[in-house]
């Protein structure tokens, strides 16, 4: 089975406007992604902050999203909760509403034990006909998807890829190792792209991504390609990578998305914006990379 897609996913941020959900910005974040060469889009992620979204809010993102998108390129539904007759739910929806996949995080709160993530993910996966990606992210949820439990998944045919936000490589060897081939790895982090790559991995579904898709889409086929110059232009990236990640995300990468008018500087609480000299200066840092880019 090919990879629901290859290189730069954007896990992407949902602007707001006097605290409503600001759908013509959405859109036009959109058509600057797909302009600059995403290869992705995941929608109602945690860079999206769906857990202050509403139901109905959730929806029309998606709704947006697939229509917009118009199937340049594919569009994943984070639709993954610790409700599993929810996500359920939520997976239905996406697939009767257009989304090319759907991306579950693992229970978090009431967490499971790896018998009750199979159970889990297996119900969800049985319920659709579009591909799922499995989201491990024990940093915010305080639990992990154990390599074998990803490979007892992997058997699941609509189960095609794992998002592996773990930050540890050596899980990301012992998943690799496990899999068949044509189970598809993801990095979860942006830092890790280069390193992630050369372990085998299909790409990233990434927060930079958001204002730097195209830059990180050319380190990606840079590495594929054994091109040696790939590193050095990640190395020339790290700068934008590392301030989007001075604070919880999305709290920095939203100061630039406004900067690059997808919406105003606004998060929902518990999230707050960066304090203004914080902002400022993650904002002259991009723009003065961006001049570096037009030159």
């Amino acid at each position: 089975m090919s990879p629901i897609f290859e290189g730069i996913g954007v896990a992407m941020a949902t602007p707001f406007r006097n605290n409503e959900v600001d759908y013509n910005a959405f859109r036009s974040h959109i058509e600057y992604l797909i302009d600059n060469n995403a290869q992705s889009l995941i929608i109602n992620g945690t860079t999206g902050e769906s857990p202050t979204l509403s139901a109905e809010e959730i929806k029309e993102l998606l709704r947006v999203g697939v229509e917009t998108a118009a199937g340049r390129v594919p569009v994943i539904a984070g639709t993954g909760t610790n409700s599993t007759q929810q996500s359920i739910d939520l997976s239905v929806f996406a697939e009767e509403t257009g989304a090319d996949g759907v991306m579950l995080i693992t229970p978090y709160y009431n967490k499971s034990n790896q018998r009750g993530l199979i159970a889990h993910f297996t119900a969800i996966a049985d319920s659709i006909n579009i591909p799922v990606v499995l989201y491990n992210v024990p940093s915010r949820t305080s639990m992990s998807i154990d390599p074998e439990t990803v490979l007892e998944l992997s058997r699941h045919k609509n189960i095609v890829a794992l998002k592996d936000a773990a930050g540890d490589l050596n899980y990301t060897i012992n998943v690799l190792n496990l899999v068949d081939s044509e189970f598809s790895l993801y990095s979860g982090n942006d830092d890790n792209l280069t390193d992630f790559t050369a372990l085998g991995g299909k790409g990233l579904i990434s927060v930079v991504g958001n204002v730097i898709p195209g830059e990180m889409q050319e380190v990606y086929e840079g590495m594929k390609n054994g091109e040696s110059s790939a590193r050095q232009r990640f190395s020339s990236l790290m700068p934008v990578i590392s301030s989007v990640q001075i604070d919880v995300n999305p709290i920095p990468v939203k100061a630039l998305t406004a900067e690059l008018g997808f919406g105003e500087y606004e998060l929902r609480l518990p999230l707050l914006p960066l304090e203004e000299d914080a902002r400022q200066s993650i904002v002259e840092a991009f723009n003065e990379f961006r001049k570096g880019v037009r030159v």
